[in-house]
């Protein structure tokens, strides 16, 4: 094992800069998403709410629908915290797989390659999630345009 030089611990860090921006990077999203699955989660009890008082009929239907859809956005917004979390880690992972290549004095290889590209494919697959959930939530606003219309 070779000796740890000044030099050294300095190119290790600069290697690790990568990492830990993105893990910034996606912890900021992650904000973002918990705070819209809050959102849901309000408007979702409101909902069952206003469904559980209401008359039979048109206006059930219609809470049924958002209802369905709250649902289906809280499924997406928990996919793209999960796969945001796992991005971060992964990103962890590469952190300290850069720093035990450079303590072993070894190459950084196809495996620390691997584990950037999942944690690139994490990310990706949590904006995905992210912007279904945002489809999903403008459906439910055609929805209620839709209403308002009719009245």
């Amino acid at each position: 094992m070779d000796t740890l030089t000044p030099d050294s611990l300095t190119s290790i860090i600069q290697l690790s800069i990568s990492p830990v921006i993105l893990i910034s990077g996606v912890g900021a999203l992650t904000i973002t998403l918990t705070n819209r699955m809050g959102r849901i989660v309000d408007r979702t009890r409101a909902l069952a709410g206003q469904a559980r008082a209401a008359a039979p009929g048109v206006d059930r239907q219609h809470l049924g629908h958002q209802l369905d859809i709250m649902w289906r956005r809280a499924h997406y917004i928990r996919l793209a915290v999960t796969f945001a979390g796992c991005s971060m880690l992964s990103s962890c992972v590469l952190i300290l797989g850069l720093f035990a290549t450079a303590f072993f004095a070894r190459e950084p290889g196809l495996g620390l390659v691997i584990v950037f590209i999942t944690s690139i494919l994490f990310l990706a697959a949590s904006l995905i999630a992210f912007l279904r959930d945002i489809f999903a939530s403008l459906h439910a606003v055609q929805l209620e345009v839709a209403r308002a219309r009719q009245s």
